[in-house]
């Protein structure tokens, strides 16, 4: 299962969003997902990814834009090594988000 096939299914099920809307160009305002739900799907994501969701200034307007940012996480993750500071910052972390969806 893919990247975005694993948020589409968190949309449908969390958003209740036709599934049909979910494209990789469905942009996240038409979809009714505004700062605040956006907020509250990375916190979803990072449950779901298992990734840390950095507290930076982003623009993230469509799915597919959602959907590329976390395989970058994820890429990172992975590239990043496991020393025991880098864990215990990872699990200390809030996951504080300051994203908004472009307008």
């Amino acid at each position: 299962m893919t990247t975005t096939d694993r948020i589409r299914a968190m949309l449908v099920k969390d958003y209740k969003i036709d599934p049909d809307r979910l494209t990789a160009d469905a942009r996240l305002e038409d979809l009714g997902i505004d700062s605040m739900g956006l907020a509250e799907l990375m916190f979803n994501i990072e449950d779901e990814f298992r990734v840390t969701v950095p507290d930076e200034q982003i623009q993230l307007s469509t799915l597919g834009d959602v959907a590329n940012y976390i395989d970058k996480l994820m890429a990172r993750n992975d590239s990043a090594p496991a020393t025991p500071a880098a864990m215990a910052d990872t699990a200390a972390s809030t996951g504080g988000v300051n994203t908004q969806p472009a307008s």
